[in-house]
């Protein structure tokens, strides 16, 4: 019994280093949204830093559009650095166990 409480007890320190190291990777893993097929792009890390804005020029006379290009692809980008983080962190969880966020 005791035996299978340490096997236990290192598995979770394991996994615990493992899901540690996966979030440090993670802040340099960079995602890209855009929008309107990529007049306006946003690259971020998956812990959201944003790291590069490109806007094309044909959309810098049109400041209510610019900015609502700039929200969508700011949120594609979001949605994208979450997909790859709950992918990467979710493969270092035994089958059947659910992340808590």
């Amino acid at each position: 019994m005791k035996g299978g409480m340490g096997n236990m007890m290192k598995q979770a320190q394991m996994m615990q280093a493992n899901m540690q190291k996966a979030q440090a990777e993670l802040a340099n893993v960079e995602v890209e949204g855009s929008a309107s097929n990529g007049l306006v792009k946003i690259t971020m890390t998956c812990r959201n830093e944003v790291k590069r804005i490109s806007i094309d020029d044909s959309v810098m006379d049109d400041k209510e559009t610019l900015e609502d290009l700039l929200v969508i692809a700011l949120k594609d980008a979001n949605q994208k650095a979450e997909t790859t983080s709950t992918e990467r962190m979710s493969s270092l969880m035994p089958a059947g166990m659910k992340l808590p966020f």
